[in-house]
């Protein structure tokens, strides 16, 4: 990747991430925690990596991304809104009655939505069964799915797990945020993973484990990815729940809560001081 390519996915996620902060503050409900931690990875996802276009979203070649946290949808809308899936303005409707953008994805109503998800551990299983249909049928897309750490305390997260390795899917990609706190606390306490990139070796992964806002760590891990064959690929990203607006990094009073006019205010003056520091770079 060179240093321009760099610079503008740094611009980019910063505009993802004042598009999380404007939807949840618009509707005064959401999870902007999660949805900035992720938000270096779902811009290189929709700028750098997946094959998809907003102008043919149903594209039966396309990748397919399923957003497995789906409460994080704040994060997928703003990308699929910067990428060109529908308008910026949107954001602002989320989760009023009438929008298509409620507080999970839904793929009858956004365009580039590809699985509707909210239920955790839902999205991996569809993401799984989506990448060994592809395989039935010939077809060379790749499927990626993004996990909260939380998340993966369902013990549905590890049936999908053994069913990639049992179908040797290498066209599968399973992306774990470890931002370490979840809805009620950290993951340590509430329940510890542990050893995430260890225990995805054991059920038959090839790993790499990441810092998940560092955008040449994440191209090298997927460059990984496509390289390896016949064992589905997992990459396990080291994050800051919150990052990007000070208040809200590493705080788990920001899981599931929407800024206030005040909140919002202070944050997209950050963001703004920040999108402009890069633009001067």
């Amino acid at each position: 990747m060179t240093y321009e390519e760099n610079m503008d996915l740094q611009r980019k996620a910063v505009k993802v991430r004042m598009g999380i902060i404007e939807g949840t503050h618009a509707a005064k409900a959401g999870h902007p925690g999660g949805s900035l931690s992720a938000a270096d990875m779902l811009t290189y996802l929709y700028f750098k990596e997946l094959n998809v276009d907003p102008k043919d979203p149903k594209n039966p070649d396309r990748d397919r991304f399923v957003l497995s946290k789906g409460h994080t949808a704040p994060g997928l809308y703003a990308a699929l809104a910067l990428r060109g899936f529908f308008s910026w303005e949107d954001l602002k409707t989320l989760r009023q009655i009438g929008s298509h953008l409620q507080g999970h994805p839904n793929m009858n109503l956004t365009p580039g939505v590809d699985m509707s998800t909210g239920s955790l551990g839902q999205g991996v299983s569809a993401a799984a069964g989506m990448a060994l249909a592809a395989k039935h049928m010939g077809n060379e897309c790749r499927v990626y799915t993004l996990l909260g750490d939380g998340e993966i305390e369902e013990g549905q997260v590890w049936e999908a797990f053994m069913l990639a390795a049992n179908y040797k899917l290498d066209n599968f990609v399973a992306i774990i945020d470890k931002n370490g706190l979840q809805i009620d606390g950290p993951t340590a306490e509430v329940m510890d993973s542990g050893d995430i990139a260890a225990k995805l070796r054991a059920f038959g992964f090839e790993v790499e484990e990441i810092n998940g806002h560092d955008f040449d760590a994440i191209e090298a891990a997927f460059n990984k990815a496509k390289e390896t064959k016949g064992k589905p690929f997992g990459i396990v990203m080291h994050t800051v729940k919150g990052l990007g607006v000070s208040y809200m990094e590493n705080s788990v009073d920001w899981h599931g809560k929407a800024p206030n006019d005040a909140e919002y205010e202070t944050a997209m003056n950050e963001l703004n001081a920040k999108l402009a520091k890069l633009e001067a770079m």
